[in-house]
Order: structure tokens, then C-alpha cells, then sequence
């Protein structure tokens, strides 16, 4: 669902509602970034229309959370600490990963087309998969239509509360998008599309005999011991305890509640992960420190182009295999995977020392707000990370 930033759908709609702060900076030991800036900035973004917000920032000095605004909007509790969250296209990261440890292990190559390992599955209006290599799916400079647009035909509470139950396959969502011409030639530009990453997964099955998430959960959340981050699959109910997401679908329209997945994009290998703060920032500080992949795949994966400036991700924002990288103001810069579906956003951010999730409970229903909101999170993830320094 999307627009600017994130990466995980492509329909334009978001939330937004004033409230009261309920949430306080969680217990932990004390971390080098000044407490009351990390609640100020998270404070902020409650005051810009989130209805919850919860932030986990993990240094060497030790673990900070900062809570806002309120977890349920009928009953006023707060956002609880470290609770489940919907990641969305931050999926992407550990599909991506898996992907590149096959090329690290020799049974596969970044080269190889996507019509080596998925036969005639790329084709149609002109899209074509044997001019299409897994590293092009990986960066999405492939040129592939997306496939989001096809399964949200309202873009309403409605719509919302209609679909919200129905089921695709990877191969059905793949050929929704074979309706649409391409985008350019691959390798020509760069473009998001969610279909890369259903076309990634699709792989890893060809290569392996099991399902992606099967390889995700063996490879990076076992050893990991992530022990609160699973691929639900169909299933739509978060575990507990998380907070309730709400959609507002039109600019200052009701909030609808959503905290129940959307499973027409909610359920496959471009975004369909739930995890918590925690699991997330071990992921990416184990990830970025060269835990996951040998040192040539690493290079690979954070070998980067520039991310156009109408995607709405902040200025200076480049992205690799499955793999954002974000300058600092203080120098340097971070690697994450943003991702948001109906009512929530998640932003996870690593410079290697240290780490930060920020999970979003809602989404406003016009683009300034939005927009705003996530200037808002730049901001916060931008004052953590320097401060931390």
C-alpha cells in the first residue's frame, strides 16, 4: 500500500487522529541518546495525528522504547512494549537475504534470468523473463508492472472490509501483473514493484523444493532466535499483545480499523511478515554486521542505486538488494527496509553499532499529512542514530 518512503503497496491512502499521550518511555538501561529527545520526537508524531507510536533503539550502552498516544481507540490502553507488528515490505530484506546466501552457496547466480528458475511465467504485453535477471527482481530496475493495484479494486472501508479475506498464489498475483506493459526496459531505470518480490520467493522454491518462508525461518530466524517473528500466511490476527492499526481512507473521513491483514497483499514474500521491534533490530544490526552473508554477498546487497526523487523516500535515499541506505545528518548513513500496509508503518534503521524500529499505528487519508508524518520519523530515526554516535 503506499506512496512516498515506503515500499510496500502501491495505493495512496493513509490515517491520521489527534490524541492524547497515554504511552511514557519504557524501562531499560540507559542509552547514549538522550531520553527526552527520543520521547520528544516520538511525542511528535503522536501530536502530527499517529494515533500509537512505539520506538525501540538498541545501542552498546543498552535498550530505550519511547510510547505514544494510545494503543486502542475504544478503550484509551497504551501502545504495549515491544508488541507484535505487521512489517510489511521490510520482508523484503529477509527475502532478500536468503536469496543471496544461495548465490553465496553456488546454487544460484544474481545473473541467472528469472525465466532459468520460473519458465514462461514472465510474459505477456511485452514483459518478458528471459531478459530479466534475479539481481534486476532484487533492486527493482527489472521494469515490471505491480501487482497491488489489481487486488484493491476499492480503495474504501468498504472495500477494505470486502476483500479483506481473499486469497491469491504467488503465480495469480504474478499474473495480474502480466497484464500491464512494463514499466522500461530492464536495467534501464528503477521503479518499486511488489511483483519483484513475489517473482524472489517464487525462486527460492525453484531452488530449494521449500517455500520461502520455510527458508527464512531455517536460515535467519532460528540461528537468529527471533523468537517473535513469524510468516503467517493466510492467517489474518495478530498474536498479542500489539496495538490496533487504523486506516482513515479519505481525507478527514472516519478511522477504520484494520488491524485484521488485508490478504490480497498481506500474504507473500514482498511483505507479509509480523515481528516486533526487537526481533527487527536484531535482524538488521546481525544483517549489516556481516552475520547473515559472507562478505562478497554483503558487498552486493548494499551496492546501491539512486532511488528517484518522486518515490518520496528522504533526499540522498539509495537502495540495493532488497536494502535501503539513508545519510545521516551527523555523516555516514543507515540500512533499512521500510514497509506499511492498510493502517500501519514500520522503520527499522541500522548503522551497524546500533539499531532502531519505529512501528506507526495508523495512516492518514491525505498525502501532506503523510508526508509530514514521515519527516517526522526521519527526523526521530536521524536524532537516535546521531546522538548515539
Amino acid at each position: 500500500m503506499p506512496r512516498r518512503r515506503t515500499t510496500c503497496r502501491t495505493v495512496t491512502i493513509v490515517a491520521a487522529a489527534s490524541l492524547v499521550a497515554l504511552g511514557t518511555a519504557g524501562s531499560g538501561t540507559a542509552a547514549t541518546a538522550h531520553p527526552s529527545q527520543l520521547q520528544q520526537d516520538t511525542d511528535a508524531l503522536r501530536d502530527d495525528g499517529v494515533t500509537g507510536v512505539s520506538v525501540t533503539l538498541e545501542t552498546p550502552e543498552g535498550v530505550r522504547t519511547a510510547r505514544s498516544g494510545v494503543g486502542d481507540l475504544g478503550t484509551g490502553r497504551p501502545v504495549p512494549r515491544n508488541g507484535y507488528v505487521r512489517i510489511g515490505s521490510t520482508t523484503k530484506s529477509f527475502v532478500a537475504t536468503v536469496l543471496l546466501q544461495l548465490v553465496g552457496e553456488g546454487r544460484l547466480s544474481l545473473d541467472d534470468t528469472v525465466d532459468r528458475w520460473l519458465p514462461g511465467v514472465v510474459h505477456g504485453q511485452g514483459n518478458d523473463g528471459r531478459g530479466i535477471t534475479l539481481r534486476q527482481l532484487l533492486q527493482h530496475t527489472s521494469g515490471l508492472p505491480d501487482y497491488i493495484s489489481d487486488v484493491v479494486p476499492e480503495v474504501s472501508a468498504a472495500g477494505y472490509r470486502r476483500d479483506r479475506w481473499t486469497t491469491y498464489t504467488s503465480e495469480e498475483r504474478v499474473a495480474f501483473a502480466m497484464r500491464h506493459p512494463p514499466s522500461f526496459e530492464p536495467g534501464t531505470g528503477w521503479k518499486y514493484s511488489n511483483t519483484n518480490y513475489i517473482l524472489v520467493g517464487m525462486v527460492i522454491k525453484a531452488a530449494t523444493g521449500h517455500a520461502w518462508e520455510q527458508e527464512v525461518q531455517d536460515r535467519i530466524v532460528r540461528p537468529l532466535r527471533l523468537t517473535h517473528t513469524l510468516a503467517p500466511g493466510d492467517w489474518p490476527l495478530l498474536p498479542g499483545p500489539h496495538a490496533r492499526d487504523y486506516q482513515q481512507f479519505e481525507p478527514g473521513g472516519a478511522m477504520t480499523d484494520t488491524t485484521i491483514a488485508y490478504l490480497p497483499f498481506d500474504g507473500d514474500a514482498d511483505g507479509s511478515l509480523i515481528s516486533t521491534e526487537e526481533d527487527t533490530n536484531r535482524f538488521f544490526k546481525a544483517l549489516v554486521g556481516g552475520e547473515l552473508l559472507a562478505p562478497a554477498q554483503l558487498a552486493e546487497m548494499q551496492r546501491t542505486v539512486e532511488v528517484p526523487p518522486d518515490h518520496g523516500s528522504p533526499p540522498g535515499t539509495r537502495y540495493g538488494l532488497g536494502l535501503e541506505w539513508t545519510p545521516l545528518s551527523c555523516g555516514g548513513g543507515y540500512w533499512g527496509h521500510s514497509g506499511n500496509g492498510f493502517g500501519y508503518t514500520a522503520w527499522p534503521a541500522s548503522d551497524g553499532r546500533n539499531a532502531i524500529t519505529v512501528s506507526l499505528h495508523s495512516r492518514p487519508g491525505d498525502e501532506d499529512t503523510e508526508g509530514r508524518q514521515l519527516r517526522d520519523v526521519a527526523d526521530l530515526v536521524d536524532h537516535a542514530l546521531c546522538s548515539s554516535e
